[in-house]
Order: structure tokens, then sequence, then C-alpha cells
């Protein structure tokens, strides 16, 4: 069964001097303003379509290491796992560097760190992101 996820965004005025607020539909639990500083500098308490990019893809790679653990005889105890998404102006999203420290009783670390790359590059939003160079720090947490 296929399911669809929305969000949409409202912008007022051009790119640089612009602002708008993209709304999580789906889920309802927000409306978070955007703009080009936020985007381009800091992020000033707004976000940025690299941030969701990067919510999107720490929390589908960290079910699908999970899955693929599970799958495995391994379920994790308990997977941290952050994306940082590079966005460089003039050029756009030039990379995205994914780590993941864990804790999987009975794991040994080569084992993890094989099952880290497969989750990697079977990860849903990893296929979407394929065009992007994403780099991988995996660890068990000790």
């Amino acid at each position: 069964m296929a399911t669809t996820r929305k969000a949409t965004t409202h912008w007022e005025g051009s790119l640089l001097e612009g602002s708008g607020a993209v709304t999580l539909e789906s889920s309802g639990i927000g409306t978070h303003a955007v703009d080009w500083p936020s985007r381009s500098e800091q992020a000033n308490g707004k976000t940025s379509p690299e941030e969701l990019i990067a919510a999107a893809h720490s929390s589908c790679y960290s079910m699908a290491l999970s899955h693929a653990l599970a799958q495995a005889g391994n379920p994790p105890q308990q997977l941290d796992t952050s994306a940082e998404v590079t966005f460089q102006v003039g050029t756009g999203i030039t990379g995205i560097h994914l780590t993941v420290r864990a804790v999987v009783p009975g794991l040994d670390a080569d084992a993890f760190a094989d099952a880290a790359e497969t989750a990697k590059k079977n990860c849903p939003v990893s296929q979407a992101l394929a065009g992007t160079t994403i780099t991988l720090d995996a660890a068990l947490a000790e």
C-alpha cells in the first residue's frame, strides 16, 4: 500500500528579501518559517530545505538500519543518527554526511559497519538522493 505525505509552503516576495512558511500538512505538527538568510547563512530560528532533508534522511536511515539489524538477528537496543546536509550558494547541495552510534548487543564492529553501509545504500531517502555524495561514519557506542 502506497502512502503520500504532504507539506506546503507559502512564500511572499523575492528570493533575497522574501520569506515564507512551510507547513507539515500530513502530520499537522507545525508551520515553520523559512527565508534565504536562514538557508544561506545562519538558521536564526528558521528552518531550511536542507534541514528538512537532514531530518528525513536521519530518520529514514535509522529505520533502515534498525530493520536490517533485526532481520539479521541482532535488533539494536539504540541508534543515534545525525545527518548533515551541506548547501553551497550558487552550487546547491554538495553532500550529506550521516553519523550513527549504536548499541547492538552481540554484534562486532565489522558486522555493524557492513550493516550500516548496506542500510545507507538501501534507505529510500538515500536512494532518492542518489545524485548527491553521501558519506557515513558508523560505530558501535562505547
